[in-house]
């Protein structure tokens, strides 16, 4: 695995084969994807990002919209000679992801959106939770708000391992990043603009996820034309770190059809 900066993103590298880029969620980093770098390397050219104001990666200049974080992934893509990509965001990250698809559908081959949702803004409950989300984190401290909050992101009964893992991985949020990601997301409902998505999509979501939620997955999948949705059993809304086996799966056996150009998508 290779660590490298590019347009101020510090990026995590494995593997070889058409590139798959991912995007982690608003309490995550890079590492948040270490099971699909090792899982899925050996078909992909695989690459996790900080996101800007996240990890190694430098602050977005201002108040950054949604459109600059989009323009980030694909200065990202740019620079790494990795266009066209596959996009997988999580959460926060799908945002991202759909944003993306929505302005520059020339730099993707597929878009997977996991256990996340058209955008907090869809919902004055919504708006409200993400406002105080990024207040709770300022007046708590990154290490007690990520000891409360991360016991929602995963199932009832899941490793301790894991949940210890996304615990670790929230602590080292920077406030900044994560407001300025907080703030964004409760600007954003893409209800009206996910019809005009026409990159080939994957819709996952852990069954268990309490967060975003199924129903909100199944409405992605239902208002993006064409796109499939995927439940991982026995997992909560951090599905690609509690169930790493079968959500790489389900990933690995949507791309390779991607690829290949294989059946309806």
């Amino acid at each position: 695995m290779i660590r490298s900066k590019v347009s101020d993103v510090d990026v995590l590298e494995a593997g070889d084969g058409t590139p798959l880029v991912l995007l982690h969620g608003i309490g995550g980093a890079a590492e948040a994807f270490d099971s699909q770098l090792s899982g899925l390397a050996g078909e992909h050219r695989v690459i996790a990002w900080d996101a800007p104001g996240y990890g190694g990666s430098a602050d977005l200049p201002g108040e950054p919209d949604l459109d600059a974080y989009a323009d980030a992934v694909v200065s990202v893509l740019r620079g790494l000679d990795a266009e066209p990509a596959h996009l997988l965001g999580v959460s926060w990250g799908g945002v991202i992801a759909t944003r993306v698809a929505i302005k520059a559908p020339e730099v993707l081959r597929s878009l997977i959106l996991a256990d996340s949702s058209r955008g907090s803004g869809r919902t004055a409950d919504g708006r409200k939770a993400m406002a105080e989300r990024a207040r709770d984190l300022t007046a708590r401290g990154a290490e007690a708000f990520a000891a409360e909050r991360a016991q929602r992101l995963v199932a009832p009964g899941a490793d301790p391992a894991v949940l210890e893992r996304v615990v670790a991985l929230m602590s080292r949020v920077r406030p900044r990043g994560y407001g300025n990601a907080a703030r964004v997301m409760a600007a954003t409902d893409h209800s009206a603009q996910l019809a005009e998505i026409t990159t080939p999509t994957l819709v996952l979501v852990g069954s268990e996820d309490v967060v975003t939620g199924v129903a909100e997955s199944r409405a992605l999948a239902e208002q993006i034309p064409d796109a499939r949705l995927v439940e991982i059993p026995d997992a909560g809304h951090a599905a690609n770190q509690e169930r790493p086996e079968e959500f790489n799966a389900a990933v690995r056996a949507f791309l390779a059809e991607v690829d290949t150009g294989g059946g309806a998508l």
